[in-house]
C-alpha cells in the first residue's frame, strides 16, 4: 500500500502528501462512487480540529449500491446538497436513503459548453481558470449550504457533491474550510489531492475524448486540478468583495455571528 501511495505521488507532483497521508481514515471506500471523502481533521489556524465525521465531499452519487447505502447510513449522512445543474441532476438522480434531505442547489453557469470549447484548445488550463474566476453565481450555488451547516443536528452528518467532486465541490469544500479558519496552504492541499482520489476515473476519461478530437493535454487540464484554478477564485472574492468576511456576510448570509456559530459546531 505504501509503495501505491509514493507511485502515486510521484506521478502527480501537485498532490498534498500529509493529505493523502491519511486517506485511510479519510477517504469513504463505496462501490458506486469515488472521491468520497471526510474533510475533518484539518487544524485551524488557532489549533483547533476540524470535526470528523460531520461534512463530507463527493463525485456523482446516483450509483451507489446497497451496500454503499448502509455506509451511508452508519454514517449519519442524511442532508445532501446537490452542486449539479438541474439538467445534469435530472440525467443522474442522486441514489439516497428514503428519509434524506436532498436540495438541489443548482444556479445559472453553463458547464455543458465546455466540451464544444475543448475542441478548438490546445491547453485547457485558462478555460479552467476563467471558469473558477466566475462567481457570480454563488449565492445560489452555496448559500443553502452553508444554511443547512449552521442547522445540521449534532447527531447528523452533511454530504455535498457534483459530477466529478473536483470544481465546484472543491470551491464549496475551500470555502467551509476557510470559514472555519483553516489555514489556505491546508485548503490547498485538499483540493489538490483530488488529483489522487480521481486517478483512474481520469484516465478512463482521457482515453475516451481522445477518440472525439479532443487533444490529450486539454483533456489533462480539465480533468485534473491546480493551484492556480483554485486561487482564481480567492482572487475574484477578492477583488469583487474586498475582503472573505465580506464575501460571507454579503453572499452567504454568514455575518460574524454565523462564522462565529460554524465554528463553534464544526471545530474542537
Amino acid at each position: 500500500m505504501k509503495k501505491m501511495i509514493l507511485l502515486a505521488l510521484t506521478a502527480m507532483p501537485f498532490v498534498a502528501v500529509a493529505q493523502i497521508a491519511d486517506s485511510a481514515k479519510r477517504a469513504v471506500k463505496l462501490q458506486g462512487a469515488i472521491n468520497f471523502r471526510d474533510v475533518g481533521g484539518y487544524r485551524t489556524a488557532n489549533g483547533k480540529t476540524v470535526k470528523w465525521g460531520k461534512v463530507f465531499r463527493s463525485a456523482d452519487v446516483s450509483r451507489l449500491t446497497d451496500s454503499d447505502l448502509q455506509v451511508m447510513a452508519a454514517r449519519h449522512i442524511n442532508t445532501i446538497i446537490d452542486l449539479r445543474e438541474t439538467k445534469e441532476a435530472a440525467k443522474a438522480p442522486d441514489r439516497l436513503l428514503p428519509y434524506t434531505d436532498y436540495t438541489l442547489s443548482a444556479s445559472s453557469e453553463e458547464v455543458g459548453d465546455f466540451m464544444a470549447a475543448m475542441r478548438n484548445l490546445e491547453r485547457g488550463d485558462s478555460l479552467m481558470t476563467t471558469f473558477y474566476s466566475k462567481i457570480d453565481h454563488f449565492e445560489t450555488k452555496y448559500k443553502a449550504m452553508f444554511q443547512k451547516l449552521l442547522v445540521l443536528p449534532d447527531t447528523s452528518a452533511l454530504m455535498f457533491h457534483c459530477t466529478a467532486g473536483k470544481d465546484r465541490t472543491g470551491v464549496g469544500t475551500a470555502l467551509f474550510l476557510n470559514a472555519l479558519g483553516v489555514p489556505y496552504a491546508t485548503i490547498e492541499k485538499d483540493y489538490l489531492a483530488t488529483d489522487y482520489y480521481r486517478a483512474g476515473a481520469n484516465d478512463q476519461a482521457i482515453a475516451m475524448v481522445k477518440q472525439m478530437g479532443i487533444k490529450e493535454q486539454v483533456m489533462k487540464d480539465m480533468m485534473g486540478v491546480r493551484p492556480e484554478y483554485l486561487q482564481a477564485t480567492f482572487n475574484a472574492i477578492r477583488k469583487q468583495y474586498g475582503t472573505m468576511d465580506v464575501f460571507y456576510k454579503q453572499v452567504l448570509g454568514l455575518g460574524s455571528a454565523e462564522l462565529k456559530q460554524l465554528k463553534a459546531k464544526y471545530t474542537l
